[in-house]
């Protein structure tokens, strides 16, 4: 099978390609040349930038077009226009698209809109935007596999909002844990997610789907990580109002955690759809020493990550939290 993939340097892309190239087939890799350009040297390399520079797949032909980087609906069309023949489509987007996530969403749940015409993708304007991109890809692909994950974890992995936690949680000593400790959590394993949408391109697989795993709770994770790390840490879990009066900031200064009543069901997403049709979930176990290895490796070292609550700051609120 032919494979174009539009990106394919950094986190899934680059999953993607190992996952086509382990099963034989001929890849392509579309991006602008920037960044990990040593990576592949057996796949044909393609360079451009979807944003005005999309000569090198003019009338190109593929049995199939993965498309990891497609986050502004007119860019995506432009792209569209430039392939030639094509047998099926993958769309990453995002289950960022709904309108609602206060309540478990499923693919049938209302996606969100703009209030106002823009490109510019930021908070409020990602996921209607992901939306809008989805829509695009079905008006040429009425049988575009149009795959919507959760949080993406795994080695290579650039936000670090999972890393966070296998690598705090090996350090050892007292962690700040946060309260409920029943709170669902979700993840989908990149490697999974890869493995996933290669067969899915090779099955021609259709339709709109959320792809994580089951839900499991906050406090699985963190002693699922003491075990997987085999660390001396202690868990100490702190009232959630309390880390708001301390200004310990929800999702990315503190991993996996959502306070705010109109996420609360971000991490309790329906993926009972995806796994009916194939998408294989490993072990937790696997994904927290996967990610673990990863993050101690010079190449994990090197990469620097916005997520994570500073050790001084864990430090101090621990302190008020026992002197309360």
């Amino acid at each position: 099978m032919r494979i174009l993939i539009l990106g394919g340097t950094v986190f899934l892309g680059r999953h993607v390609v190992e996952a086509a190239l382990g099963r034989g087939h001929d890849v392509t890799l579309f991006n602008r040349g920037r960044t990990n350009t040593d990576l592949f040297p057996e796949a044909e390399k393609l360079r451009g930038d979807r944003d005005g520079d999309l000569g090198a797949l003019s009338g190109r032909s593929f049995d199939a077009v993965v498309d990891t980087s497609g986050y502004v609906p007119r860019i995506v069309r432009e792209t569209l226009d430039a392939l030639g023949e094509v047998g099926h489509y993958t769309f990453v987007s995002s289950i960022s698209v709904y309108a609602d996530v206060s309540q478990s969403p499923t693919e049938s749940s209302p996606v969100g809109t703009l209030d106002r015409e823009t490109e510019k993708v930021e908070g409020d304007t990602y996921g209607p935007l992901k939306a809008l991109c989805e829509d695009a890809v079905r008006e040429r692909f009425p049988a575009a596999f149009v795959v919507r994950p959760g949080l993406i974890s795994g080695p290579w992995d650039p936000t670090g909002r999972f890393t966070y936690w296998p690598v705090r949680v090996a350090e050892g000593g007292q962690v700040l844990a946060p309260e409920p400790r029943t709170a669902s959590a979700q993840i989908i394993d990149v490697r999974d997610l890869a493995e996933w949408i290669v067969d899915a391109a090779a099955r021609r697989l259709a339709g709109t789907f959320n792809a994580i795993c089951e839900p499991f709770t906050i406090e699985h994770l963190l002693e699922t990580c003491t075990r997987v790390t085999g660390s001396d840490a202690e868990l100490v879990w702190v009232d959630g109002t309390f880390l708001e009066e301390h200004d310990v900031g929800e999702w990315m200064e503190l991993p996996l955690w959502i306070r705010d009543p109109a996420y609360a069901r971000m991490l309790d997403v329906d993926p009972s759809a995806a796994l009916a049709r194939g998408l294989s979930i490993r072990p937790l176990d696997e994904t927290i020493a996967a990610t673990l290895a990863w993050a101690r490796s010079d190449a994990g070292a090197a990469v620097e990550t916005a997520a994570g609550l500073d050790r001084a700051k864990e430090r101090k609120v621990l302190t008020d939290w026992f002197e309360r």
